[in-house]
């Protein structure tokens, strides 16, 4: 085993997912998936689990739909699905990962690709007419996580150091004025047009920019896939709370529950769901256990 190669055995990824369509909405709009790849084989996961880096790559998304009748719920669904047949073609060389790059033009055409099939149908299906919906992606390769983002579901990172920070932009005029200092969570969190996307998958939108980064991850590092529902009812500072500290034993288990669990508890006007994943050590600690 060469040296790159035991790097990467020396992490782990836990994860643990839930979603709730809250105490208001008659369905489910939202959808996440998790996926286990390689060159030979593709692998759905579980809501809740743990597994190595060393001979595949991960990736999480969750979608949040809209639209007349069950378009949104439709929507969701197609974009989640679109995820397993384009990323695979990725997956790390025999001498080492996708450079940032390669990723960037993946990720690119997997947002295009969905945004085409809805508005094809869109189009073509009148119970489809307008079926529009967001996609917060994250590819854990070897060395980096790549992200790829459109609307307002949101991606965090939760450093092994501490804090929160939100990766992705809000497509919103709301999260824009958020962005300048002009108002607060607060005010951002309560704001009559906080949930009018300026961007979407499908519907009347041309052209699709989804946001494209990559960020080095280290162990301990949290990360927090949700949809707008879960921020309803927590605040940053909630999120960090709940969450809680890196690597304490049986934090992990039912995470993704427990967040969604007390955001619906504090709102549930909207559909909930949040998808958590940490990077877990298994050989020893120290700078070398960072991945470059």
């Amino acid at each position: 085993m060469n040296a790159t190669a035991r790097n990467i055995a020396r992490f782990r990824l836990h994860w643990s997912g839930c979603s709730d369509r809250g105490k208001v909405r008659a369905n489910n709009e939202d959808a996440f998936v998790g996926l286990r790849f390689n060159r030979q084989e593709l692998e759905r996961l579980g809501k809740e689990g743990q597994s190595t880096l060393q001979t595949a790559d991960f990736v999480f998304a969750v979608s949040d739909g809209m639209g007349g009748a069950q378009a949104g719920e439709f929507a969701s669904r197609i974009a989640v699905e679109k995820v397993p047949q384009i990323l695979p073609k990725g997956f790390r060389s025999e001498s080492g990962h996708p450079e940032a790059d390669s990723a960037e033009v993946l990720l690119q055409a997997l947002f295009q690709e969905i945004h085409k099939a809805l508005v094809y149908l869109g189009r073509s299906y009148e119970e489809c007419r307008g079926m529009e919906t967001t996609l917060s992606l994250c590819w854990f390769a070897p060395r980096l996580l790549h992200f790829a983002h459109v609307g307002d579901s949101r991606i965090y990172h939760l450093p092994v150091t501490g804090g929160i920070r939100q990766l992705t932009e809000d497509d919103t005029h709301v999260g824009w004025l958020h962005r300048q200092g002009k108002i607060n969570e607060r005010e951002a969190r309560t704001h009559p047009r906080r949930n009018v996307l300026q961007k979407a998958l499908g519907g009347d939108n041309q052209f699709v920019d989804p946001q494209i980064g990559s960020v080095a991850y280290t162990v301990g590092d949290r990360f927090l896939l949700c949809s707008d529902g879960l921020v309803e009812g927590l605040y940053d500072a909630h999120l960090l709370d709940l969450i809680g500290v890196a690597g304490v034993a049986g934090t992990q288990e039912g995470l993704g529950q427990r967040l969604v669990e007390a955001s619906v508890a504090a709102s549930g006007r909207d559909n909930t769901t949040a998808l958590v994943i940490e990077v877990a050590g298994v050989g020893s600690g120290g700078d070398s256990d960072r991945i470059y």
